[in-house]
């Protein structure tokens, strides 16, 4: 017996769709299933002035074609980043945030922040001018245990940011502890967090535990149990502070399975399935359109979705498939470990 679930067209407050041929392959896994995404501008050369991040977004829709879809474009902030050309990226409408990346942190983020007070004025005016800024909330200090860097992030540089700049609207991208997930909920306005669809099925066992899993390796890092459980209880409350931020990372298969593989977690293909999956696990299904559709929205002052996505529920489990061909080389797409009943219905 089918059982059907209607959403609110969702959104992705955070994806990497990459460029060149990786672009040209993975796009349309996301220009399927979300109306909007906030895109990720960690390329190589970073994305780092409106005048970049409109020839990248010319880019994207090329790739995705006649799809429905409307990337939300971001700008790097670097030490050297014009609060003039934000702001008026960011007026324009180009642009929808700028993402703080802390020097070294994950994929492509040499070019990110080492020193916090060099960026403070851009920060105050962005303030001002009502710019979100997104932040990737790990420290790179070596002497820091990698599983500990989110939680000392918050201690070190986040409060202290927002305690120097308290109208500063701040979203926590991609958290990964009870740590932040209690921060966020200290807080009665101007922060949420994003939550990735495989933080809220992996901890750091998949990862390790019977070999090494490359395709599971992310940055931030899956943690302990007890704080993904953390993560799903946050995910599921209805809290409007937290929404779906996939964190949908490409990475061709010779860069993940080498000596030295790339950090990320490829879910655009399955995300909605897996997250209907969890939710209905936890009791919460009707749960799952705000924090795929409305939270986000919300915060980020935007209308809300007019479309909408149909979800089935199948009685024998549902496959996907196991890789996306691309001309940069074969992606393969996360598996959840579990079996999965949902999928996104066809349309006509």
């Amino acid at each position: 017996m089918t059982r059907t679930l209607t959403l609110t067209r969702p959104d992705d407050f955070h994806l990497h769709l990459r460029d060149g041929a990786m672009l040209q392959g993975i796009a349309p896994e996301s220009a399927r299933d979300f109306a909007r995404a906030i895109i990720m501008p960690n390329l190589v050369p970073p994305v780092v002035t409106g005048t970049q991040a409109a020839a990248y977004r010319t880019r994207i829709m090329e790739a995705i074609g006649e799809a429905d879809f409307t990337p939300l474009m971001t700008l790097y902030l670097t030490e050297a980043s014009d609060p003039a050309d934000i702001i008026a990226a960011h007026k324009s409408g180009l642009i929808t945030a700028v993402k703080l990346y802390p020097a070294g942190a994950t994929t492509n983020s040499d070019a990110g922040v080492g020193s916090f007070e060099k960026v403070r004025a851009t920060l105050d005016a962005m303030a001002e001018a009502g710019v979100p800024l997104c932040v990737h909330g790990e420290v790179t200090d070596p002497a820091v245990d990698i599983f500990d860097r989110e939680a000392v992030f918050i201690d070190r540089v986040l409060d202290p940011i927002r305690r120097a700049t308290p109208g500063l609207k701040v979203i926590m991208e991609h958290v990964t502890t009870a740590d932040a997930v209690a921060y966020v909920q200290s807080t009665a306005s101007g922060l949420a967090a994003t939550i990735t669809t495989h933080h809220l099925v992996i901890n750091r066992n998949h990862i390790l535990v019977g070999g090494i899993k490359p395709h599971y390796y992310c940055l931030p890092v899956a943690k302990r149990e007890n704080h993904r459980l953390a993560l799903v209880e946050a995910a599921v409350s209805g809290d409007p502070r937290f929404f779906l931020g996939t964190d949908s990372a490409p990475h061709s298969d010779d860069a993940k399975e080498c000596a030295c593989g790339c950090a990320g977690c490829f879910t655009a293909t399955n995300t909605m399935p897996i997250l209907a999956e969890v939710f209905e696990r936890e009791n919460a299904l009707e749960r799952l359109e705000p924090f795929v559709a409305h939270h986000g929205a919300d915060f980020y002052a935007l209308k809300r979705n007019a479309g909408t996505l149909v979800l089935e529920r199948q009685d024998q489990p549902v496959t996907f498939p196991a890789k996306v061909d691309t001309g940069a080389g074969p992606v393969t797409v996360f598996d959840p470990g579990f079996a999965v009943h949902w999928r996104v219905a066809p349309t006509n």
